[in-house]
């Protein structure tokens, strides 16, 4: 650049900035993070490497919107337990090329760090069908925007590049490819190449101007602490991206296609996990059992779909939501299968065909979502909790009724997943792993484990004698060869326990019923507290460690029998093992009685706390008529509703809610 015109640059962004202070120094908010926000915008406005965000910086100076802008300066997108994931944006704390550059540098100094001397070092690298439009008018439509457009393909291949400028090979579909790779895909195929790493560019179920990447170990999983630790301290340190050239990286094969057969591996492992005969058509070719589905404009249909059509089901689509797209225009409230509303159109399908199943599965096909239909005709949701239950008991039923279940077998569900699984696993007289931390990674953990030692805990098993892992978020882990949610499994899992059920003159419907008959009545109810932004962040931090120093006596008019602190180095995890250690651990558990409990965490990948309130009842005794029993379930919902109610008021007290 000239160096009159960068004078007048630099003195034009010296005003802007001096603008900003003054802005900022309104706002009451910790001098700390006034500083910090400070600092990241100066370098932001002067520094060459952030030329192209200059425009939009400076029309949010001038608009005065000093709130939301220290909101994206006040601190670098946190490197969470395994990746970031946020508001796609500008600043550092948004997901731009920038803080995925920084992450995906990172992490290549830490495959370095990790296998010294090797060469050829690979990562495997997926992407889904997000593309940022600024949904929410945050940015000026006139002028330029580098954000604008951005799609996870993008992200994906900036990642491949700056890998290779660190002399790492990539796996990543061509850029004229129209496909997509979903997430247990990516799990399998880093196991599958034999690579080092992998790379998953998503924001899951989040809405559509977000976007984040989540990193993988070679065992195909996501770093558990103290590694996660080590590479979050990496990819904080970073000073300078590395990048490459994508013509060079390619003559140079540090870039490299994944071909056809790496996604027919993953639809005939999850086809080898089917437990029944395929369904058969009449002689007239119908089908006597119809699935409906939808992936909500995400690459479910890749995955589930498929799998469902190869095993010989009648797949019905909700065709308005079938074509990927990252806006998800023809989806309600979230394409988000845990999400009810989700669901409206599937429903309106399935009563139109007269189906017997609807299934949906999440942006990149790692969470499963359903409606079965009830005697009276209308259809109901199946949340994650008695998806868990339902998914467990049937392949365990399954295995017994083949003589194949051995005493060895291990279920796993982490500890904000019903506890009516470790009643059906006492049942089955199978080993069960049932209070990890939350997340899927810890669950591979599990498995990986088995492989090393042969043993979790007091647990003796090898990886063959894994069963099924189930999280209350929707998802499923069935094969121990996947290590992650995988929607195409579990819904290859839920088609064929529903076909099975029917088959037998029974229904979802009634076999939710025989559980709690035989178990004992469980209402599982999750609530959100949402608290967006800096405000929101602290506010979150101030109630939990209000609710830890100090927590509540009673619940709803309950004893708190039991209160833990997963965070406490004397519990069951022992001593933090770093920072993303004591934030996957910052969880608080209330026992309240034998029957009810209330756990309350910050959720890892959105604005929000999340409450878990799972209320139960004694199992049906036969002497109880229909009544007595719709009484004592009314009574549990009841309970569970009040719970929830008044450990949310508890908390929003804390923080002058």
């Amino acid at each position: 650049m000239d160096p009159i015109i960068h004078r007048i640059w630099l003195e034009r962004c010296m005003d802007l900035f001096a603008c900003a202070k003054v802005g900022f120094s309104q706002l009451e908010v910790p001098e700390s993070l006034r500083m910090k926000a400070q600092k990241n915008l100066e370098l932001w406005l002067t520094s060459e490497e952030f030329v192209t965000y200059r425009p939009q910086i400076e029309w949010l100076i001038q608009k005065g919107d000093f709130s939301g802008l220290l909101d994206r300066f006040f601190q670098i997108l946190p490197f969470g337990t395994g990746g970031r994931r946020g508001a796609v944006g500008i600043g550092p704390n948004r997901m731009n090329l920038w803080t995925l550059g920084a992450s995906v540098q990172g992490h290549s100094d830490y495959l370095k760090q990790k296998f010294p001397g090797k060469k050829d070092i690979t990562v495997c690298l997926a992407y889904d069908v997000r593309e940022f439009r600024d949904k929410n008018g945050r940015y000026s439509k006139d002028l330029p925007n580098p954000i604008l457009g951005l799609s996870s393909r993008d992200f994906a291949h900036h990642a491949a590049k700056i890998y290779a400028a660190n002399g790492i090979v990539s796996y990543v579909l061509s850029p004229t490819s129209h496909s997509f790779y979903a997430t247990p895909e990516l799990s399998l195929a880093i196991r599958r190449f034999g690579a080092q790493g992998g790379l998953n560019i998503s924001a899951s179920h989040n809405p559509p101007d977000d976007n984040g990447g989540k990193f993988y170990e070679e065992r195909g999983a996501q770093p558990v602490p103290p590694d996660d630790q080590v590479m979050a301290d990496l990819v904080e340190n970073i000073d300078r991206i590395r990048i490459m050239g994508w013509n060079e990286a390619l003559a140079l094969g540090l870039i490299r296609y994944f071909d056809e057969s790496a996604h027919r591996a993953y639809l005939d492992l999850c086809l080898k996990g089917a437990l029944i005969d395929p369904p058969q058509k009449s002689l007239k070719g119908q089908s006597a059992f119809k699935i409906v589905f939808t992936p909500l404009h995400g690459v479910g249909s890749l995955t589930a779909m498929e799998i469902l059509q190869k095993r010989g089901f009648e797949v019905i689509p909700v065709v308005e939501q079938m074509a990927p797209d990252g806006q998800f225009p023809n989806v309600t409230k979230s394409p988000n299968p845990e999400v009810p509303e989700s669901l409206d159109r599937a429903e309106v399908v399935a009563l139109a065909h007269r189906a017997d199943l609807v299934l949906a599965t999440d942006p990149d096909a790692d969470r499963l979502g359903g409606l079965y239909p009830g005697p009276d005709g209308n259809w109901h949701f199946l949340n994650g909790q008695r998806m868990a239950a339902l998914m467990t008991w049937f392949k365990l039923a399954k295995l017994q009724e083949q003589g194949r279940l051995e005493h060895k077998a291990v279920v796993v569900k982490t500890e904000v997943t019903t506890r009516q699984i470790s009643k059906i696993t006492a049942d089955f007289k199978v080993q069960l792993v049932g209070d990890l931390l939350v997340g899927f990674k810890y669950i591979a953990d599990v498995i990986y484990q088995l492989e090393m030692t042969g043993r979790f805990g007091d647990v003796l098993a090898a990886p063959t004698d894994y069963i099924i892992g189930t999280e209350e978020s929707h998802g499923a882990m069935v094969s121990h060869q996947i290590r992650d949610k995988d929607a195409g499994g579990a819904a290859l899992l839920l088609a064929e326990c529903a076909l099975d059920l029917k088959r037998r003159g029974s229904s979802i419907f009634r076999q939710l019923e025989e559980l709690a008959c035989q178990h004992g009545y469980f209402n599982n109810i999750g609530i959100n507290i949402l608290l967006p932004g800096l405000d929101g962040r602290l506010k979150m931090e101030k109630m939990l460690d209000s609710l830890r120093l100090d927590p509540p006596l009673r619940i709803a008019g309950l004893n708190v029998s039991r209160f833990e602190d997963l965070r406490n180095p004397e519990g069951k995890f022992g001593p933090i093992k770093g920072a993303t250690d004591a934030s996957s651990r910052n969880v608080l558990v209330f026992e309240l009685g034998d029957n009810a409990r209330a756990v309350l965490r910050p959720s890892g990948t959105e604005p929000k706390a999340k409450i878990y309130i799972e209320a139960s009842s004694l199992p049906r005794l036969s002497s109880q008529t229909d009544d007595e029993w719709n009484q004592i379930k009314a009574g549990v919902d009841a309970i569970a509703k009040e719970i929830g109610k008044d450990l949310t008021k508890q908390a929003l007290v804390r923080v002058g809610l």
